[in-house]
């Protein structure tokens, strides 16, 4: 079943990240105004699409593959907005809005038929635990966005290069601490995520931790970015060792989301591509 709101999101994200890119070569500042509301428009539209996939479906679309990426975008995009009318984070669009029309892009490229619900996800958990797992990595996904920009940054600047496109680049500090407070907000959600699927699993399973390879791999991530915080509070780790950090966490989560799926069959193994 194709959903046209999808596609016309996806038009809208990849106006928008064109919008973003322009803004940071010609640093014009009325592209990035339009790519915003460009943007935001989009949002509006994934929002109501996933409304019309949640009522044709009669549940929450967080199950397969193409609903969860469609949904991890819609989370990122989300992240992102916010960010943008409060923060006012300067060249963030040009590295995130790429990346969250390419996940709606890889999205559309796979089957939009509507599947029955398998019996263990009949429950009001499914979209209590789905939405707050995929907000948590989400948030993540921002926080390598940002460190990854912060590497950039500070080699320009030791470089002495701060000329052209890289002068929309916000500070170090700046970096530094909204990577800092997106990691601490997706690890408050990862953390809930990890508890309401272990009642959950007690509901359907009758035990609440089974090592099934995305409870093994979740667990590991968990550690990964706990770590970080530790590191960041004990220790004064800032800076380019939190975001090389950073990056191996997220490098983590992402084969928690996408490589157990693919190579470690188990009881989240309905969630196929």
């Amino acid at each position: 079943m194709h959903n046209p709101l999808f596609f016309v999101t996806l038009f809208l994200y990849f106006a928008a990240t064109m919008g973003f890119i322009m803004h940071m070569v010609t640093l014009r500042k009325d592209a990035e105004k339009a790519a915003t509301w460009v943007l935001a428009g989009g949002f509006a539209v994934h929002t109501l699409s996933i409304a019309v996939r949640w009522w044709n479906a009669g549940h929450v679309p967080m199950v397969v593959m193409r609903e969860t990426l469609s949904f991890l975008a819609w989370a990122i995009i989300a992240g992102f907005l916010f960010l943008q009318f409060t923060a006012k984070i300067k060249s963030l669009g040009a590295f995130l809005t790429p990346l969250a029309t390419a996940i709606m892009g890889w999205a559309s490229s796979m089957s939009g038929e509507i599947r029955p619900l398998p019996p263990a996800l009949q429950s009001l958990w499914l979209p209590v635990h789905a939405a707050v797992c995929l907000m948590a990595y989400a948030i993540f996904f921002l926080s390598f966005v940002l460190s990854v920009m912060y590497l950039i940054q500070e080699r320009q600047i030791k470089k002495k290069r701060l000329r052209g496109m890289f002068q929309r680049l916000p500070s170090l500090e700046g970096l530094d601490f909204m990577g800092y407070r997106c990691i601490m907000t997706g690890f408050v959600l990862l953390t809930v995520g990890i508890f309401t699927g272990s009642v959950w699993a007690e509901q359907a399973w009758g035990s609440y931790w089974s090592w099934d390879p995305k409870e093994t791999w979740s667990l590991i991530t968990w550690f990964l970015y706990a770590a970080i915080l530790h590191q960041r509070f004990a220790v004064g780790w800032r800076g380019r060792r939190a975001a090389y950090l950073t990056i191996v966490a997220f490098s983590a989560l992402l084969f928690t989301f996408l490589g157990v799926n693919l190579l470690l069959p188990g009881a989240h193994s309905y969630a196929k591509f």
